[in-house]
């Protein structure tokens, strides 16, 4: 079984995890896919796979690969050898993944095989800044699973972590999640384990709740705190124990306190403020004013009018 995360295309990063059982087209990858030769570059820490009209993509991703600063709390050693596919279509994408990733997705990391896919189907935007975040974010998956030598993590963890270690989530989205606590419909920490929701809605909830939960855990504690922890959790073998040995509570009492700052932070003006219904709102009440404005300045000009003098009375004639 290898363990596949993927992006999903949209305003934040999007993670899912899947179980699958290893291919040999995942094993041992051909010199082609879906009809088209695959060339390979090699740098210092990956190897890339492309086809010929990717080739200055190819050399782009792998320079930035190479370049990469070590993960948050990680040994700059992780991850090892590492080789990216950059599958040029949709199809070559699915011969890859196996056809288990969902079609809104545009990364996979693959960490048992040490490998990476992601494709180059829709042009260059994989050079741009949210593509470079997916490879780092891909990246990430690859070296925490390295980092953990074969201990499974859980979930939202894992993919609460590449977002971290990518950049963070983005508060402006953090409105949704408040709304989801709120009204009782986010699914518990827990129940992100072996299938990821499908349908991309779901799964940016899911993967917003991870996310924050890991942003809101290492704030305070930082790549210091995580060290620690990642190291505990490799002594013990466990996750739990490690993680109310380093953190002082149990990953039940951690969710809470999570929920609670989540309320705390994000309150209702928070939701209000970062709604599209609230601004559609206030420009009508804004248009509204105006026009109001207008009509009262329009009905006092026509007053001012009505009282003066015209420019030849009629005694002038």
């Amino acid at each position: 079984m290898s363990t596949i995360s993927a992006r999903g295309v949209g305003p934040f990063i999007l993670s899912i995890t899947i179980l699958v059982a290893a291919t040999p087209t995942q094993e041992n990858l051909t010199d082609s896919l879906a009809g088209e030769p695959y060339r390979r570059i090699s740098g210092e820490r990956v190897f890339i796979d492309f086809t010929a009209n990717d080739s200055l993509v190819a050399a782009a991703v792998l320079g930035f690969l190479d370049g990469q600063v070590g993960l948050p709390g990680l040994p700059d050693s992780v991850p090892g050898t590492v080789r990216a596919v950059l599958a040029h279509s949709l199809e070559a994408f699915d011969e890859v993944t196996g056809s288990v990733v969902p079609e809104w997705s545009a990364g996979v990391a693959i960490p048992r095989l040490s490998t990476l896919v992601v494709t180059t189907a829709k042009g260059s935007r994989l050079l741009d800044p949210e593509g470079r975040r997916t490879l780092r974010h891909e990246w990430a998956h690859l070296g925490l699973a390295d980092a953990l030598e074969g201990l499974r993590a859980p979930r939202w963890f894992d993919e609460g972590y590449a977002q971290w270690a990518s950049g963070g989530f983005r508060a402006m989205e953090a409105w949704k999640l408040r709304l989801l606590l709120t009204l009782g419909k986010a699914p518990p920490m827990d129940s992100l384990t072996l299938r990821w929701p499908s349908n991309r809605a779901e799964a940016e909830f899911a993967y917003l709740l991870s996310a924050s939960a890991v942003t809101y855990l290492l704030s305070e504690s930082g790549d210091r705190g995580l060290k620690v922890f990642l190291e505990r959790w490799r002594l013990d073998k466990a996750f739990e124990p490690a993680f109310r040995s380093v953190f002082g509570l149990t990953t039940s009492q951690f969710e809470e306190d999570w929920k609670k700052h989540v309320k705390d932070r994000y309150g209702w003006l928070f939701i209000l403020s970062h709604s599209a219904i609230f601004w559609m709102a206030l420009a009508l009440i804004l248009l509204l004013v105006v026009q109001v404005r207008r009509t009262r300045n329009q009905e006092k000009m026509a007053r001012l009018r009505a009282r003066e003098l015209p420019e030849q009375p009629a005694y002038w004639i």
